[in-house]
């Protein structure tokens, strides 16, 4: 894979990330291919790693910092069948890379919890959304989390990849991940502050590569 600038950008505002390069390559590299396939992102996490879970989703559903427009046939069919509102959408809506946040459906988890195990809420989605097409990023701060590790264990059965976003050690969850993206931190909000740029990263990388230059 070429040399990424936006790694090189995220290394010189944060030096701790140095050493994280060639892994970062490779998971943006793994993500790229999979949505060459058709294939989406399934994205989970507890608590502060929640809301960097949905975070990362916004980043890839909708234009991040490139805009996307749509293809000019499919913006004629919207003018098609709906006249000027139709054009409206065609000029407002943009491209989307599919990425669902596991910890977004309070119904479904809270049904999850209650009738099975609070511990299954994100390898049950697995089992309903996944495919060997997809990639989980499964995002925990200590790598140790039972409904993470469980994630990643469903995951695995369905020939998935995975992708950790951890602390320093990995935790239990270095031996389920097919890429461990361990930033070199061990307290939860140290941790957290350096997962952030992490997760930016990867987004442009991605983006850059469909859109860049409005490919």
């Amino acid at each position: 894979m070429k040399k990424e600038p936006e790694i090189d950008k995220m290394c010189q505002r944060y030096p701790d990330l140095a050493g994280l390069r060639s892994t970062l390559d490779n998971a943006a590299r793994m993500i790229i291919d999979c949505y060459m396939r058709n294939g989406i992102l399934l994205i989970c996490g507890n608590g502060g790693s929640s809301s960097d879970a949905e975070h990362t989703v916004a980043e890839l559903m909708k234009g991040f910092e490139i805009r996307r427009p749509l293809d000019r046939s499919f913006k004629e069919r919207l003018a098609r069948i709906a006249g000027k509102r139709g054009g409206y959408l065609a000029e407002k809506l943009e491209h989307g890379l599919p990425a669902v946040s596991l910890s977004a459906h309070t119904a479904l988890t809270t049904a999850i919890s209650n009738d099975t195990d609070p511990d299954l809420i994100f390898a049950q989605q697995i089992i309903g959304y996944g495919s060997e097409k997809d990639i989980l990023i499964a995002i925990s701060t200590s790598g140790n989390s039972r409904n993470i590790l469980d994630a990643c264990i469903a995951a695995r059965a369905i020939n998935m990849k995975v992708i950790g976003i951890t602390g320093k050690t990995g935790g239990k969850m270095k031996t389920l991940c097919d890429i461990l993206v361990n930033v070199p931190a061990v307290d939860t909000a140290d941790v957290q502050e350096l997962q952030r740029p992490v997760l930016h990263t990867i987004c442009r990388i991605i983006e850059n590569h469909f859109y860049g230059k409005n490919k």
